[in-house]
């Protein structure tokens, strides 16, 4: 079973350069277009990849903590983007809004909008670099099993890109 299987292609939306000018934190494969994150900063500068054990496809895991209500825990989501594998804490009903924060420092992820499809649900930051800019970020909802996560770069959508350059 090759990286690309657990993808949803449905919800891949990537714009942005050509490969040659990949961002930091992002790789993009040359045989197919698979977006993994390689590096995730917090909102102090912490790396959220790799912090765990737990791998996908032998890429390591982004973790971060979630709150709902007085339920808490670690969840170590699939750095391939479109990918919904997680582990951890992930007994969780479809739908339930969460509270999202960084493992390592404990402050909540910054708030980067409305997911713009009436459900509901807002955009947290991770950032790529850091420098902890929002034009080089993934935006992940924090409603449970709502995938409708983006990766920015210099303010371009990548996921739209790969998805709408699979000959490359």
């Amino acid at each position: 079973m090759s990286e690309r299987d657990h993808v949803d292609e449905e919800h891949l939306h990537v714009t942005g350069r050509h490969r040659h000018s990949q961002p930091p934190g992002v790789a993009v494969s040359d045989d197919d277009v698979v977006i993994v994150v390689t590096q995730a900063f917090g909102p102090k500068g912490d790396n959220l990849v790799g912090l765990s054990d737990v791998e996908f496809d032998g890429h390591p895991a982004v973790t971060l903590k979630i709150r709902h209500g007085d339920r808490e825990g670690l969840v170590h989501l699939s750095p391939i983007h479109g990918d919904k594998r997680k582990a951890g804490f992930t007994d969780i009903e479809v739908g339930t809004r969460l509270e999202v924060f960084c493992p390592v420092s404990g402050e909540p992820l910054p708030v980067l909008g409305d997911v713009e499809d009436g459900s509901g649900a807002k955009y947290y930051a991770l950032y790529l670099t850091p420098r902890l800019q929002n034009g080089a970020s993934v935006a992940i909802s924090d409603t449970w099993g709502h995938y409708h996560s983006r990766i920015v770069d210099d303010d371009e959508l990548i996921s739209y890109w790969a998805a709408h350059h699979p000959d490359l």
